[in-house]
């Protein structure tokens, strides 16, 4: 038996810990996922061939899963066309022949090669740019030379202009691509013609990266300008200047620092990272297993960091390294299944998000029995414009209850009253701009 002393000992102390234990009501922080969700994926299309809107897109539809279409403008009728912009081609090919590509003039001779004519043609100034990327310039400089040679001797036909990645099968048009963006999807420039951009002169960029824009500004508004993908998914520090010139979001890099990016060819677990947030992205190519494909998925919920970033191509025949439409259906409906811990959403709408919960301030104050909020963000509304979430911590004797919007007298939302590790709380999501909200016991 102990001895009554230490017995009061070890209630006095009991006591004393228990005192200590911080009452966290009328905390209020942002979740670091829509929702208090684990994790966040975010399903993207390149190139927008036809079958990722008539079979992946259904798919998607029925499960109530949006998707980012990363297309090619130049292949809508009414867009503006590829074009090479600069001196007269005939006059590039007949220098050729007396001076040899060199760093002086690489950028736009790799430029005009792909407005010459036959595949050909196109496959010269694609295989240059994998070159020049890789830091093989004189590689490069050879094989644009090769190139022009085959054109100066009448080995490649040459015409007005052509247009990267043509897929005559496409018969998707700009009303479509409305219907598809108002069902949830995002529509997102992938450029005019699908370039190696790091091998392209500056005006020949800016047009492929601006007129891009224009078209889909036109066409669909200004809501589907946020994010952009460069072709390849070039890291070319040169194209990642110009680009975020003119778009807020790029697939190929984000320059948040509190973000670390793992790349589709990164090796790299994202759960050996430290950083707050990781974007790892993922190519579901022919060969890569359902197996495999599912374990990324899984990988998503035993850490809370990881966006999960996936780039499918091709769908049923048509395009790069295609998955069929039962591969996506199988694929999605796992997704699905695990969704009240996975926040699926947009490309865009993902990034919006990080971004909002790092530029706004929620304080908060419980006093006499009401949570007063306040919420400010820096960023423009207009643009950021996705709902956060904010988890406020209430009195522990609140079975439910009401949020206000001071505002808006008549705006109430009624909400359940949820417990953690760190005590009683409500969830609900809001617009980040400036506003005062409260919070008082349900009656």
């Amino acid at each position: 038996m102990k001895h009554p002393f230490l017995l009061f000992g070890i209630f006095l102390m009991s006591v004393s810990c228990s005192s200590l234990v911080k009452d966290h009501s009328g905390l209020s922080v942002i979740t670091k996922w829509q929702n208090d969700k684990k994790s966040a994926i975010s399903i993207t299309y390149d190139d927008g061939t036809i079958n990722q809107f008539t079979i992946a897109r259904p798919i998607m539809n029925t499960l109530g899963l949006p998707g980012t279409f990363y297309i090619l403008t130049g292949k809508l009728r009414g867009s503006a066309q590829g074009k090479f912009i600069g001196r007269p081609i005939d006059e590039i090919i007949k220098e050729t022949t007396t001076i040899k590509t060199s760093e002086a003039n690489f950028f736009e001779r790799a430029s005009a090669i792909g407005f010459t004519g036959s595949k050909e043609a196109m496959d010269y100034h694609s295989s240059a740019g994998a070159l020049f990327e890789s830091g093989q310039l004189v590689e490069a400089y050879e094989l644009i030379d090769k190139g022009y040679e085959k054109l100066r001797n009448g080995e490649l036909i040459v015409s007005e202009e052509i247009n990267y990645h043509e897929n005559t099968i496409d018969t998707t048009t700009w009303d479509d691509l409305r219907i598809y963006g108002l069902e949830g999807h995002e529509i997102a420039s992938h450029t005019i013609t699908h370039p190696r951009l790091a091998v392209l002169d500056e005006i020949n960029m800016l047009y492929e990266l601006k007129q891009s824009k224009a078209d889909i500004q036109k066409f669909l508004g200004d809501a589907y300008t946020f994010s952009a993908e460069c072709p390849y998914g070039t890291e070319d520090e040169r194209v990642m200047e110009y680009a975020y010139d003119i778009y807020p979001a790029l697939r190929n890099r984000m320059p948040e620092s509190y973000l670390e990016e793992l790349n589709r060819s990164s090796k790299r677990q994202p759960g050996t990272s430290n950083k707050e947030y990781v974007q790892w992205q993922r190519g579901p190519l022919t060969n890569i297993s359902m197996d495999k494909m599912k374990s990324w998925v899984d990988t998503c919920l035993v850490h809370d960091n990881i966006w999960l970033v996936l780039v499918f191509h091709g769908i049923n025949g048509i395009g790069w390294e295609p998955r069929t439409g039962e591969e996506l259906e199988e694929y999605f409906s796992y997704m699905k299944e695990k969704e009240e811990n996975l926040w699926v959403a947009t490309f865009a709408d993902v990034t919006k998000y990080l971004r909002e919960r790092k530029n706004t301030v929620v304080s908060s104050e419980l006093k006499d029995n009401q949570v007063d909020i306040h919420i400010s963000c820096t960023l423009n509304p207009i643009v950021y414009d996705v709902p956060i979430t904010i988890k406020t911590y209430v009195p522990g004797a609140w079975k439910t209850a009401t949020l206000h919007n001071n505002d808006k007298p008549d705006d109430k939302q009624s909400l359940n009253v949820l417990k953690d590790a760190m005590g009683y709380y409500v969830l609900y999501s809001v617009q980040p701009y400036d506003r005062k909200l409260s919070l008082s016991e349900q009656s």
